[in-house]
């Protein structure tokens, strides 16, 4: 019997391989190899080899560049370092003719993890310079070989060598991605618009992913946008703001005849740049995605990747309203911070401590009934390891920026320097485009008075009808209640440890009249860390109760005013009734 050789695994089948060495030290060799895992830089010398893979889920994209034509110098100047080197988009009227190579930048956002455990992800630019032949077409082909096949592998497709040999056959591949992008530039400490310009659109164009900027005039612009513009042209739509642009995102979706269809294929994103950002907060804890120290990455990742899961919503019914919930229903104390610091936004996530303070002094009790039915969904959660790093005894350590370049005319080398990551240069995304109302007529002219709210039929009853049996019912004061379906309502804020995008569950939180201020502080500050939700650290005297249920009512007392919110916006005060709907819209994830 004929035995037939193993074959090689797929992913680590080599699509593409150049071989360098450090011009400035001979004995210093590079191999740089492309698999379906991602970049393998091979650093070879006499005594060491080390490796460093940059995973192909890190690599957000790649450009073909060529250099800039340099300005005029004095002969008496010396010449400039190999790190000034400067690039544009091949049909610049600035580029060097002079100058035949081709310039593949390929942008990286690295997970990291630091002796102490802090997780990040450092920005690092890898430039393939290719200058083995006399003419820029011939290098520019080998350097859009390579970008396509990354490309390709970004997308999710299945490359193998067969698909690589033909240099001929080299084509650029046409983004269909487009997002809207909906920007808040008041949200927070009102810079929506400086978060945006500087944090996220700046990793688009490193992916070349093409959008449509529009600034948000007024309340509800989000809202009447969505719901009377057709939205086939976008392939995704991002709230950049807080919570409140997602509310007016979801609620604008349901004011369409063709919700369940726009729910189904267009994904929502959320860039945060105010107070509370409890969503975007709650996806990169999902994820277990680095959120800290800068909590627009994990966003802007998941906007370029075209990732997304399914996320639960919550039907709420008011005596006036109905409203889809994608964050939380309040009653109580919570809800009156949220809605009473309203005043002191200029500190941005600082007025909730401060109010916080201000109400423990004043606390207040409400009385009602609280109707729920108990979650028949298990606690008990699997955990997902975020990966760890490989063993540093072999691994390369890459500084932000990596320049490779072959050497004019065979064989080829290469040269290896460092810059910071700072001195990059963005280029923008053909295509893209900012607007505002008074660009385009969209958003303009908006009946938001005729408003219908459409979406999956409620399974309870009115909410003026009495309850049927098996719902339980707590009648007496309450310092407050409310219902998240996230882990946080704020940055700072971890609500519910145990909570999923997808799990069908809300998670209702009742502090009872009662319970001393010395419990509720300790409450307060264990929603930092969710320690008031963990094993042992539940409240023995029964005033405070974390539990998971299916649906809720509150009836308040009429005889006494307060505060109702739902995703941090104020509704009428009065009967709110809420039901969980699974998976009922998408989120983009990165």
């Amino acid at each position: 019997m004929e035995l037939k050789p193993l074959e090689e695994p797929l992913q680590d089948r080599i699509l593409l391989e150049e071989t360098f060495y450090v011009v400035t030290k001979k004995n210093n060799t590079f191999r740089v190899r492309l698999t379906s895992k991602g970049l393998h830089l091979i650093k070879e010398s006499e005594h060491s080899v080390k490796e460093q893979l940059i995973p192909i889920k890190d690599i957000i994209g790649c450009q073909c560049l060529r250099s800039k034509k340099k300005a005029q110098n004095c002969t008496c100047q010396s010449l400039p370092r190999s790190d000034s080197l400067q690039v544009v988009q091949e049909n610049s009227a600035d580029l060097d003719d002079s100058d035949v190579s081709a310039y593949l930048y390929i942008y990286a956002y690295i997970f990291q993890a630091s002796k102490h455990m802090n997780k990040k992800r450092e920005r690092t630019i890898i430039t393939l310079r290719f200058r083995s032949f006399d003419k820029y077409e011939d290098n520019n082909k080998e350097a859009q070989r390579w970008r396509c096949t990354i490309k390709k592998l970004l997308r999710g497709e299945i490359v193998s060598h067969s698909m690589l040999i033909d240099y001929s056959s080299v084509t650029r591949h046409k983004e269909t991605q487009r997002l809207l992008i909906l920007c808040n530039p008041k949200s927070g400490s009102g810079k929506g618009k400086q978060v945006f310009q500087q944090k996220v659109a700046p990793i688009l164009n490193e992916a070349e992913i093409p959008y449509d900027l529009y600034m948000t005039k007024h309340y509800n612009f989000a809202r009447d946008f969505v719901r009377s513009n057709s939205l086939a042209q976008w392939t995704g739509i991002i709230g950049v703001g807080g919570d409140g642009i997602i509310f007016e995102i979801i609620n604008g979706l349901f004011e369409r005849p063709d919700w369940a269809e726009m729910l189904r294929s267009i994904p929502i994103g959320v860039v945060p740049g105010g107070s509370g950002n409890g969503l975007a907060r709650s996806i990169a804890h999902h994820c277990e995605e680095p959120y800290i120290p800068s909590p627009t990455l994990p966003a802007a990742l998941a906007a370029v990747r075209g990732h997304s899961e399914a996320m639960d919503l919550v039907r709420v019914e008011t005596v006036s309203h109905i409203l889809f919930s994608f964050l939380s229903v309040g009653w109580g104390l919570l809800s009156d911070i949220d809605i009473e610091s309203e005043r002191l936004r200029m500190l941005g996530g600082t007025r909730f401590t401060v109010w916080s303070v201000a109400r423990l002094i004043g606390l207040r009790s409400y009385k009602g009934k609280l109707w729920y039915i108990p979650s028949s969904i298990s606690l008990s959660h699997s955990e997902n390891v975020f990966h760890s790093p490989a063993n540093k005894g072999n691994v390369l350590d890459l500084p932000p920026v990596v320049h490779l370049e072959t050497e004019e005319g065979r064989p080829r080398v290469d040269s290896w320097y460092s810059a910071r990551s700072r001195r990059s240069a963005y280029f923008s995304t053909g295509g893209s485009s900012y607007q505002s109302t008074t660009d385009s007529g969209l958003g303009d002219n908006v009946d938001s008075t005729n408003r219908r709210m459409y979406g999956p039929a409620s399974q309870l009853p009115s909410l003026t009808a009495s309850l049927p049996s098996g719902w339980q019912c707590i009648d007496g004061r309450f310092v407050m209640v409310h219902a998240s379906y996230q882990t946080h309502l704020g940055e700072e804020c971890l609500f519910a440890p145990e909570a999923r995008l997808n799990d069908a569950r809300i998670w209702l939180l009742i502090v009872k009249h009662g319970a001393t201020r010395s419990q509720l502080l300790q409450f307060l500050l264990g929603l930092t860390t969710g320690a008031h939700a963990m094993n042992g650290n539940t409240d023995t005297s029964g005033y405070i109760e974390l539990i998971p249920v299916n649906a809720f009512r509150i009836e308040p007392d009429m005889s006494q005013v307060g505060y109702m919110t739902v995703d941090g916006e104020r509704v009428d005060y009065g009967p709110i009734q809420a039901e969980v709907f699974p998976a009922l819209c998408r989120v983009m994830v990165p």
